[in-house]
Order: structure tokens, then sequence, then C-alpha cells
């Protein structure tokens, strides 16, 4: 009997081992909100300019985060040594539709990587974003998500930036400080430039103050490794050829908790050398009026943003933040436009996975496009509100 009990114990403690040296998660994350948004635009006139406007309902996924079913592992190897993986897919689920790129059905579309970890950091290879992703908890990405999305950074990539065919390096933590470096290659035979892209940045984390800086730069290519630049502009929308910059864009940003209130602040500069005007009106930043395809390029935007995250109670959280983009057109003329949103809103968290929020929004634009505050509905004119009420639960 003593043996049987003994031999049972033995069993279980391997398992038990066995167990911990290896582990694969589930998650999801499944975030809806029914969206009123004013003055959109419903059809275009022969000049190009809204004909017909109205107000919008509407029942818009992702609206804090996108809606996203992953996996993640880890095997330990020994020695300190680590095999990892994650496999992240989006959906939108007002209608059940997988998230794709433009042109291509894209199955693990969020994050698809593959490496090793251990006391060195970590290499991870596949598809990825570089480190704005970590550092946008201490930005209105964290508090807003998509609703300050097409104001400032859809284009200043805060949320970070989709890289196909990467390598990315992380260090591990050194008293507070964590960076990272990562390389998109275009894959063209004969030109390394075609397609590439790279990026590189440093967050320090110490007790309340976290600050960060990084640095994104792209290039045209067949087959470009910045994913923005086949998702969100036709390549004819560029002026240059495979192997010219494309993207270059430059974060600066910190966040202080003081008590219950979180403040937080950053800048960044974007610059899109080789823009048409194809390419500004995809991403909403085209001064209207009168204009031809391709006589704009030499784009440059400064966004500015401050914002609080104010605790009330434990789970109820009062919103507030602002966003300027100051918009530079290089034309002969040097045309400038300015966009302006102010966000209201109140976050509470029915438990640590299930929250119900609330947002309300204001944007102005002055000699631009109205992008529209979600950017699936452009303003018909200069102001557009928004209004939005959902749900976010974790799993």
């Amino acid at each position: 009997m003593k043996k049987s009990l003994i031999a049972l114990a033995v069993l279980g403690a391997i398992a038990g081992a066995a167990q911990a040296q290896s582990s694969v998660t589930i998650y999801g994350i499944v975030d809806t909100g029914i969206v009123y948004t004013s003055k959109v635009s419903t059809a275009t006139g022969a000049n190009g300019l809204s004909s017909n406007n109205g107000s919008k309902f509407s029942v818009n996924s992702g609206v804090i985060q996108g809606s996203r079913l992953g996996f993640k592992g880890v095997e330990d190897l020994g020695g300190g040594l680590k095999a990892l993986f994650q496999l992240e897919a989006g959906f939108s689920n007002d209608t059940g539709a997988l998230q794709s790129d433009k042109g291509s059905s894209t199955l693990f579309r969020r994050k698809s990587v593959v490496g090793l970890g251990g006391n060195f950091g970590s290499v991870l290879l596949g598809r990825q974003t570089d480190i704005l992703d970590d550092v946008s908890q201490w930005t209105s990405v964290q508090d807003f998500g998509g609703v300050t999305g097409s104001v400032g950074h859809n284009l200043d990539r805060l949320e970070g930036t989709r890289t196909n065919n990467s390598i990315r390096y992380n260090t591990p933590d050194l008293s507070g400080f964590t960076g990272s470096l990562i390389y998109g290659f275009g894959e063209a035979a004969g030109q390394t430039s075609n397609g590439q892209s790279f990026g590189l940045g440093g967050q320090y984390a110490n007790g309340p103050l976290g600050l960060f800086a990084a640095y994104y730069q792209s290039k045209l290519g067949t087959t470009p490794s910045d994913v923005s630049l086949v998702n969100n502009a036709p390549v004819a929308a560029f002026s240059g050829k495979a192997g010219d910059t494309a993207l270059k864009t430059f974060s600066l940003g910190a966040s202080y908790q003081a008590g219950p209130a979180r403040l937080y602040g950053n800048w960044s500069r974007v610059k899109q050398p080789l823009a048409t005007s194809s390419t500004l009106a995809a991403t909403g930043i085209l001064q209207p009026g009168s204009f031809t395809v391709g006589s704009f390029n030499n784009s440059k935007a400064d966004i500015f943003e401050l914002g609080v995250n104010y605790a009330v109670t434990a789970p109820l959280h009062l919103l507030a933040s602002v966003q300027y983009n100051k918009l530079t057109f290089a034309d002969a003329g040097s045309n400038k436009g300015k966009l302006t949103q102010v966000n209201l809103g109140t976050d509470y968290f029915l438990s640590k996975r299930t929250d119900l929020y609330a947002f309300a929004s204001f944007l102005r634009a002055k000699d631009a496009v109205n992008p529209g505050v979600f950017g699936d509905s452009t303003g018909s004119d200069n102001n557009q509100t928004a209004v939005a009420v959902g749900i976010r639960h974790k799993f």
C-alpha cells in the first residue's frame, strides 16, 4: 500500500512539473458599443465634396479595443531558455466577420509570432507590432481606444504598427527600462530597401512615473512590411518608387499616477514624404477645396495629446482627453490645417473582466477634411459629435 502511495505521489509530482514547464493560454476580448454620429457624409458630389449628410446610428465592434481571439504559450527549455509563441485573430463581433488585410484573407491578422526568451530578453519572428503597442498603456489608446484614432493615433501609430515578415528584439527589464528593436523585410530580390521598415524605442517605468520615446520608418515596396501602407491607401497614391521612404514617425510621452488620477501627455511628429492627395484623403487629413491627385506631398503632422483617468472609486473611472493635430501640406503654398478633438467618458468595471463605458467626443477641423470621430463616417462639415455606449468583456 505504501509503495502504491509513493508511486502515485511521484507520478503526481512529475505531472505537476511537466505542467509548469509548458503552458498554453486561450484568451480574447469582445468589445461592442452603440454609436451615434452627427453630420455624417453619406454621398459624394461631382466636386469630390459631400452632397448629402445626416445623423447615423450604428453598432460598432472594438470601440475601445479590437475584438479578438488569441492563443499564447511558453515552453521551458531549461537553463533559463524558453520557447514562445502568440497567435491572435481579430474579428468584428457586430457582424461576426473575420478582419483581414486589404485584398487578402488574414487569419491571425493581429499577431503571429514565434521565438525565444530568456535572461537576454526575447527575440520574436513573424507578424507583430513595434514598441508603441506596449507604451499605448500611457496614452489615450488605453482609455478611449478607437475614439481617438482618426484624429491622432491612426496617423502617429501610437497603438503600434503591424509589421509583416519582421524580427523584433526586446531587452530584459533593466531597473525599470526596457528597449526594443524591430526590422521588417520587404522580401524583394536584389533590393533590400524595397518594402523595408524598422523601428526602435524605449520605455521607463518607476513607481508612478512612465516615460517613452519611439521611432518607426517604412518604405514603399512590392510587398511592404508596414501593413498600414497596404490597408490605408493604394500604392498608386504615392509619388515615389519602391525603396523610397513613405513614413517617418517619432513619439515622446509621459504618464504620472498622482493618487487616484493618472495624468498623461505626448507629442508625435509624422512625415509622409511621398504622399499625394489620395494618400492624405485616405488618412483623413486632406485640405478640402480645389485640388488634383498628386498636388500635395511632403505632408507633416505634429500631434499633441493631454489626458486624465480619475478613479472616483475602484470600479468607477472618469476620463478626459484632448488631441490637437497640426497639419502641413507642403505644396507650393505650404497650406496648413488643424484637427482638434475633445473627449469625455466614464468607465465602470462590473468585475476585473467586464466593464461598461460611455464616451462623448467633439471633433473640429479647420482647413482640412473632417475624418470623423470613428474614421468610418467622414464629417459633412467642419464639426462632428459622436456618442458611444458599450460593453467590453475579457476572457
